[in-house]
C-alpha cells in the first residue's frame, strides 16, 4: 500500500485500498485509458497509460480536478495560498503544527475536530455560498466536512456539515502525489453524462475502459441516482463496447449486506469474473464486517506478463 497513490479527494469507498488487487488485473499496455465515474480518481492515479480520459456527471468533482490539475507546475503556489486561508478562518492544521487543545481532546475524545472548526468552517462554507467560483474553498471544505462528501440542497448551496477531520500529512502527501501525476501524465476531463462519454468513441487499439458505476444494492448518497433501468443501460453498452473488441473492466456489488444483484449476477456470466477482498464494514460498528461480495468483470483474459512482473519484484525485494 506504501506504493499507492490515493487521490487527494479522500471519498469514502474509493478504490485506494483495492488497487493492490485491481492493478493485477488491469491489462498490461494500455494505449487510452477511459474512466467515465472516474469520482476521487485514485483508480486513474495508480495505473499506467499514454492518456487519460475522465469523467463525472457532478461537475463539481470535476471543477475541482480541473483546479486542482492546474498548479501541476506551480504547487508550492498553491500550498502557500491554501495554508493562508486555513490561517485565515483560523481552522486546525495538524500538518502546520496547529493543533486542537489537550482539553478540548479530553473532554471530546471521539470528535474533538469537529467540535474545535465547527464554527470557523460554517463561516468558510457561508462564504463560499456567496461566491461558487472559488474552487480553493471547495476544496478545503470537502477536506473538512462530513465524510469528505461534496452536497449541496435544492436551493444550490454546499450544505454539508463539519467532519472530524482535519489537514494532515496525508492530505499534504496526497495532494503532492497527485500534482506529480498530473506533470507527468496527459489527463483530460469531462462532464457528462457517462453514455454521452462513451457512445461514439472512437478507440484505438489497446484502449481500456474501466467503469466503478454506482452500486445498486448500497445505500450510499452517491448510489441513490441509480436503479435498475440504468443498470440494464450500463450493461448493454458495454457489450457494444465488447463488440468493438476493446477491453473493459467493471468493478461491482453482487451481494450487499441481504441484497443480490440479479441483474449483474446474470450478466456476467458472459464474462470472467474475479472476486475482490473489499471487507466492507458497518458505518455503525467499524468492528463487525457486512456480507459483501465483490467482482471484477472483464471481457479480457488476465495477462501474465504483469503476475510475472509482480514475482520478480517481491522476489527482489525479499533480498
Amino acid at each position: 500500500m506504501k506504493s499507492k497513490i490515493r487521490s487527494p479527494f479522500f471519498y469514502v469507498g474509493d478504490k485506494y485500498k483495492l488497487m493492490p488487487q485491481l492493478e493485477k488485473l488491469f491489462p498490461v499496455n494500455i494505449n487510452n485509458y477511459y474512466e467515465p465515474f472516474v469520482g476521487g480518481g485514485s483508480s486513474f492515479l495508480n495505473t499506467e497509460a499514454k492518456n487519460f480520459f475522465l469523467n463525472d456527471i457532478n461537475k463539481y468533482v470535476i471543477q475541482l480536478h480541473c483546479y486542482l490539475q492546474s498548479f501541476r507546475e506551480s504547487k508550492d503556489k498553491f500550498f502557500e495560498s491554501l495554508f493562508r486561508t486555513i490561517k485565515k478562518y483560523g481552522l486546525s492544521c495538524s500538518f502546520l503544527g496547529k493543533i486542537v487543545p489537550d482539553e478540548l481532546k479530553k473532554e471530546f475524545i471521539k470528535t474533538y475536530y469537529s467540535r474545535y472548526n465547527k464554527e470557523n468552517y460554517m463561516k468558510m462554507r457561508e462564504d463560499y455560498n456567496k461566491n461558487k467560483s472559488n474552487f480553493e474553498l471547495l476544496y478545503l471544505l470537502l477536506i473538512y466536512g462530513f465524510n469528505h462528501m461534496i452536497r449541496f440542497n435544492l436551493k444550490g448551496e454546499f450544505n454539508l456539515p463539519v467532519g472530524n477531520v482535519d489537514f494532515n500529512k496525508n492530505v499534504y502527501n496526497a495532494l503532492n502525489n497527485y500534482f506529480d501525476f498530473s506533470k507527468k501524465n496527459n489527463l483530460n476531463f469531462f462532464n457528462q453524462d457517462y453514455k454521452e462519454f462513451l457512445i461514439n468513441r472512437d478507440f484505438e487499439k489497446n484502449d481500456f475502459v474501466y467503469l466503478d458505476p454506482p452500486y445498486l444494492i448500497s445505500n450510499s448518497e452517491y448510489n441513490k441516482i441509480w436503479n435498475e433501468k440504468n443498470e440494464e443501460e450500463l450493461y448493454q453498452i458495454l457489450e457494444d463496447i465488447d463488440n468493438q473488441d476493446v477491453k473493459f473492466g467493471l468493478s461491482n456489488l453482487v451481494i450487499h449486506k441481504d441484497k443480490k444483484n440479479e441483474i449483474l449476477l446474470d450478466w456476467m456470466k458472459k464474462y470472467k469474473v474475479y472476486e475482490v477482498n473489499s471487507n466492507y464494514i458497518s458505518r455503525f460498528d467499524n468492528t463487525r464486517k457486512i456480507n459483501s461480495r465483490e467482482v471484477y468483470v472483464t471481457n479480457y483474459e488476465k495477462e501474465k506478463i504483469r503476475e510475472k512482473t509482480i514475482i520478480v519484484f517481491n522476489n527482489y525485494e525479499k533480498s
